[in-house]
């Protein structure tokens, strides 16, 4: 690159945004509506030494473009802009700041955290300290995008068959003793043939990974000695983390991921990402300038009302980016078409969602990203998952997605733990909000926050437990968060967490603590597995793996997050691919909504009964000492033999009357691995223990 001639650079084109290489040269793209110059800075192959600089020549439509002849794929480069120095009008344009390209695919660097990444602001906000900081920040490298994909293809499960499975790409494998050193912890030891064997004997459909975007680590956790583990927060939307690379197999870290696709699409799982487009790595006003904040602040991040120095915080992170604008709105779209249409994926999980949906009279399902997702031939056809809430005014949003969306349903997560739970904890002391009506609402769709909106049940994602919280193992070992390796002092995480120890905090041998504690993990399970709606289970539940109760893990790159595969729970991942096998076979709901009203034969399509075989009905749902109830799900229509689900939340045991007819009971919560003793079809009552829930099917 020393041979460079300035001169050399052409106009070029203001599209594709990004550096791309047309087999005879590059070129670069890049959106920036108030600078007044972008300059390209080229560097040798390691990034170490700036070689030159070269002011793109053109400006069209807000786009600073302009085209290297001769230049090849491995270039690396970055950017600078100059502009004004105005952060009290949203501008912070700082020339001594090599900017890694939004668009960047390949990320070139280990970032280190130093003062020369920010710029110091003076009293008087014209003037500022400033460093050039090219020797230690990052820079992109131009890519060949092109690979080998043979004859993949999207499984496209319908929602009414998937089950999502929730799962870190490093904690999953980590410690896995059947998976190569050298592999674990990384794509190339999730698609291992030992990691594809769990997943296809579990039943699960989707493996939904956590954030595997470029992403930071804070220089807070960084100066504990911490690591963003979770990797909610990104720098790079187009860039496959480095460090869920293991390099063992020769590829690139692009292509290990795509090698990890194309290996789970084969054995018929889908792929699913975790998306933080909400924020960015850049943090709030005193944080670094990296990318964005230094190619164009005013249009990247949404800036408080009246004071445009500081950022909105809708996300909790120091900064909003501003999906409003229609560039920044093309970056996200942009990106998520990359990683469906380069990448193969097969769905995004947008975290703090309603960011998206945010416009300047608040949240709205007409925001003009949903209308961008909506007309995409691309990304209408893949599958869409909101967290469906962020920190703002109206950012709680249950329910309020457009219909093509599912939403994280925490309606589901907390009614279930509180009938399970909370009962549990206080079988005397009635809880206002988990009445067996509230119990019913949840496990058939959540209908009063779906059905209004006329989406399907399954647009419902139901869990109990995710990523974010206590493991399943702990939600039932633990009353309070245990969070002080985190280095808050124990303050971080919710303190809510509706859990219960079962009278011993922590690990126990009281075989009478463990029993209530399988009982209950167990009964958490099929009523997630088995309710209305797209089940999501998170890794390691299946296997009763803790984290020591710590409820926040999202710093902790070690065993406290790493599924322990020593010492697994065998007789609880049994019992899960029972219930999982069990859904797959019987599908005990279908994805429609139940009218409750029996049909010209006199058989209703669903119908709820009293343990002593009574209708349940009137004021009777809302009765809080009275923990037990039965449904019955008749299938009208339709060439499926009846379920029966009955269940008891109680202290004791109690004996239900059977509806009319033979029933074979097919799961019993009460068995350690949910198989019943093997008896002739029953026909007039069942014994359930408490607590536990009964899966019958008539024959």
């Amino acid at each position: 690159m020393e041979s460079v001639n300035p001169t050399s650079l052409q106009a070029g084109q203001p599209w594709p945004l990004g550096a791309h290489f047309d087999g005879h040269g590059v070129n670069f793209a890049v959106f920036s509506g108030h600078a007044q110059s972008i300059e390209l800075c080229l560097f040798d192959s390691d990034g170490q030494f700036e070689v030159a600089r070269l002011r793109l020549p053109c400006l069209t439509g807000e786009v600073w473009h302009g085209y290297l002849p001769g230049a090849q794929t491995g270039l690396v480069y970055g950017l600078r802009a100059h502009g004004p120095w105005r952060p009290d009008k949203g501008l912070r344009f700082d020339a001594a700041k090599l900017l890694l390209d939004p668009y960047a695919r390949d990320i070139v660097g280990d970032f280190i955290w130093s003062p020369v990444h920010f710029s110091q602001e003076h009293p008087l906000s014209r003037h500022m300290d400033t460093h050039d900081n090219a020797r230690l920040a990052l820079k992109a490298r131009v890519v060949d995008d092109h690979f080998d994909w043979g004859d993949d293809h999207p499984p496209t499960t319908p929602l009414a068959h998937s089950v999502l499975y929730e799962c870190h790409v490093k904690g999953f494998s980590q410690l896995h003793p059947d998976i190569p050193a050298a592999l674990r912890g990384s794509f190339a030891g999730l698609a291992h043939p030992a990691a594809v064997a769990h997943f296809k004997a579990l039943g699960i459909t989707a493996v939904n990974l956590l954030p595997v975007h470029y992403s930071l680590t804070e220089e807070r956790l960084v100066s504990m000695g911490l690591t963003n583990y979770w990797g909610y927060n990104t720098l790079g939307f187009f860039c496959v983390n480095p460090r869920l690379a293991s390099g063992a197999l020769g590829l690139s870290v692009r292509d290990e991921f795509r090698h990890m696709v194309k290996t789970l699409h084969q054995a018929g799982l889908e792929v699913i990402l975790d998306v933080v487009y909400n924020h960015t790595a850049e943090a709030d006003h005193t944080g670094p300038t990296l990318s964005f904040r230094g190619l164009d602040n005013a249009s990247y991040y949404m800036l408080a009302a009246g004071d445009a120095s500081r950022y909105e915080n809708y996300s909790g992170c120091g900064n909003t980016v501003n999906v409003k604008h229609p560039k920044v709105l093309q970056l996200v779209m942009d990106s998520l078409r990359y990683w469906v249409s380069d990448m193969h994926v097969d769905g995004f999980r947008f975290d703090l969602a309603s960011v998206l949906g945010r416009t300047e009279q608040g949240f709205s399902t007409n925001a003009a990203f949903f209308a961008a997702v909506a007309q995409d031939p691309v990304l209408c056809r893949v599958k869409l998952i909101a967290e469906p809430w962020d920190l703002g005014p109206g950012g709680y949003q249950v329910g309020g997605f457009p219909r093509g969306w599912l939403e994280w349903n925490d309606h589901f997560r907390d009614g279930m733990r509180c009938f399970w739970i909370q009962s549990a904890a206080s079988p005397h002391a009635p809880l206002a909000h988990c009445s067996r009506g509230d119990f019913a609402m949840r496990l058939c769709g959540s209908s009063d926050v779906y059905q209004p909106s006329q989406r399907t049940p399954a647009k419902s994602l139901n869990y109990v437990v995710s990523h974010d919280g206590f493991t399943l193992a702990d939600l039932v070992s633990y009353n309070l968060r245990h969070n002080l390796a985190n280095g808050e002092d124990n303050r971080d995480g919710t303190g809510d967490n509706l859990s219960f120890n079962c009278g011993e905090e922590g690990p126990s041998t009281d075989p009478t603590v463990l029993a209530l504690r399988g009982k209950l993990q167990r009964v958490l399970l099929a009523t997630t597995l088995l309710a209305q709606g797209t089940p999501m289970l998170s890794a390691g539940d299946e296997l009763g793996h803790s984290q020591g109760g710590n409820n926040n893990p999202y710093c902790q790159d070690n065993a406290i997050t790493w599924i322990n595969w020593q010492s697994p729970n065998t007789d609880l991942l049994a019992f899960t691919q029972r219930v999982i096998g069990l859904r797959h076979l019987l599908q005990p709901f279908h994805n429609q909504w139940y009218s409750g009203i029996a049909d010209l034969h006199g058989v209703y399509d669903l119908s709820w009964w009293e343990a002593d075989g009574s209708v349940l009905q009137g004021d009777a749902w809302q009765q809080l000492m009275n923990r037990a109830l039965a449904c019955l799900v008749g299938h009208p229509g339709r060439s499926l033999k009846p379920v029966l689900l009955l269940i008891n939340a109680s202290a004791t045991a109690v004996a239900f009357t059977l509806p009319r007819g033979s029933w074979q009971v097919l799961l019993d919560c009460a068995h350690s691995q949910g198989e019943p003793p093997a008896t002739s079809p029953i026909t007039s009552s069942l014994t359930v223990q408490a607590p536990s829930l009964c899966l019958l099917l008539q024959v």
